[in-house]
């Protein structure tokens, strides 16, 4: 047995102060992961203009970023298993690091495939520590309140993606830039190119400012108090139910829970990546646009209190999933038949975005519900089970192509019609998928 796992120690031998500190760094953890996610929300029209694209090539941003999940989350899972979680977020966090300063070449010679390979990057150190951070949140108390937990997770991820938009694009956008988008049509190929140099290179100072600071944070968290906590104990009751177990392909509840976070994520970034592209096509410019994820962001958050007050003591988190659930299915028909203009918030534009920004709410408690539902039970497999989990990530990269071929295809509303089949999945899986314990033929 390595240092690592001999030094790990048992949930329940945590004093509240440790678990406290551990929730506190965690946290940390998901707030870094949010503002580091949540910032392709304004980087995809960003890059649709300044590297001249289609919807369905912008979109590459996610696909690129989020596709690291599906290809490193088993080997982050071996990883962990061999270094403990502080060693191997510290990796995580110097992938990251790399990735950002990746955009530096990128910028300089404007060449979007090299941006998707700093993204891939940035992805793959985000992968490492999502598999480390999800399980140790999930088993760090009762399976009863770990939606609690979950969400107070989830304010720390979704508070920095209301802030990660706005402050990109107060650092990279400017008042006279809703002029220079009008020019760049009347330009020469020489004076269009020149333009558009200037406009990618104001990226450099923020992501070698990201970098620095991604590097830090992980000098932090390896030297931090944080303890290496056994996420795979087994009480005899699950030792005994998993005695035959020899993969875990042997947990259809844990399989299917993949499969509904690979579609629950998507519909996610979805509401929240392709909003502004949607108010576009309401006339609404991109420096007014830039605040509609952060209002779906905000719906997000406002579900997670609600969780936090209201699990377990008003409703189970098996009742909350299952009305959030529900609700997307609902709110997606609505985007599609609900019409005419109205003024809110500032804002002249068609009542169906404010249905996108409502997704926020309904996907609030999704994740939160989905988790501890497929980890139960795993025991000794629930680091494998985590990195699986962690692999249904990739939802975010594949899930946006479809709404991009959709949206080029007919419009950008039409295109929303992706996420009525994936909401139908999550109602399926909060009513029955989760007690599905054993294949059938």
């Amino acid at each position: 047995m390595n240092k690592t796992v001999t030094a790990s120690v048992e949930v329940n031998s945590l004093s509240q102060r440790d678990t406290w500190i551990s929730i506190v760094i965690i946290g940390l953890l998901f707030f870094i992961f949010g503002f580091v996610s949540w910032v392709n929300a304004i980087l995809i029209p960003y890059f649709k203009i300044a590297c001249e694209l289609t919807n369905f090539q912008s979109y590459l941003v996610a696909f690129a970023f989020y596709i690291s999940y599906f290809v490193i989350s088993v080997p982050a899972s071996y990883l962990l298993k061999r270094s403990g979680f502080k060693k191997g977020m510290l990796i995580g966090f110097m992938a990251m690091a790399l990735g950002a300063f990746i955009f530096i070449p990128a910028a300089l010679t404007r060449t979007y495939e090299i941006f998707l390979v700093g993204l891939f990057t940035i992805g793959t150190g985000l992968s490492i520590l999502q598999t480390a951070a999800n399980p140790y949140i999930t088993v760090l108390g009762p399976k009863e309140s770990a939606a609690q937990r979950i969400s107070i997770m989830g304010i720390f991820n979704k508070g920095a993606g209301i802030l990660a938009p706005i402050i990109f694009a107060a650092v990279i956008l400017k008042a006279t830039d809703t002029e220079l988008f009008k020019m760049l049509d009347t330009m020469n190929e020489v004076e269009k190119n020149a333009a558009l140099d200037a406009f990618i290179r104001r990226v450099i100072l923020p992501y070698a400012c990201v970098g620095t600071v991604l590097a830090g944070l992980g000098l932090f968290v390896r030297y931090s108090p944080l303890p290496e906590i056994n996420t795979e104990q087994e009480s005899k009751e699950v030792a005994a139910a998993n005695i035959s177990k020899k993969s875990i392909l042997e947990f259809p509840h844990l399989m299917l829970g993949a499969l509904a976070i690979f579609l629950h994520v998507g519909t996610q970034v979805i509401a929240i990546d392709t909003i502004i592209g949607y108010a576009d096509s309401m006339n609404i410019d991109l420096l007014e646009a830039k605040v509609f994820p952060s209002y779906t962001l905000f719906a997000t958050i406002c579900g997670y209190i609600l969780g936090i007050i209201c699990i377990p003591k008003y409703i189970s988190q098996l009742n909350a999933l299952r009305f959030c659930t529900v609700l997307g299915a609902l709110l997606t028909v609505f985007i599609q038949v609900v019409h005419g203009e109205v003024t809110f918030l500032g804002h002249a534009a068609d009542l169906s975005i404010w249905m996108v920004v409502l997704l926020g709410f309904a996907n609030s408690l999704v994740w939160a519900g989905i988790w501890p539902l497929a980890l139960d039970g795993l025991g000794k497999f629930t680091k494998v089970g985590a990195s699986i989990m962690i692999m249904g990530l990739c939802g975010n990269a594949i899930m946006p192509l479809f709404y991009g071929y959709l949206a080029d295809l007919y419009n950008v509303r039409f295109a929303y019609w992706v996420l009525l089949p994936c909401y139908l999945y999550l109602v399926f899986y909060a009513f029955r998928g989760y007690r599905v314990r054993k294949w059938q033929n």
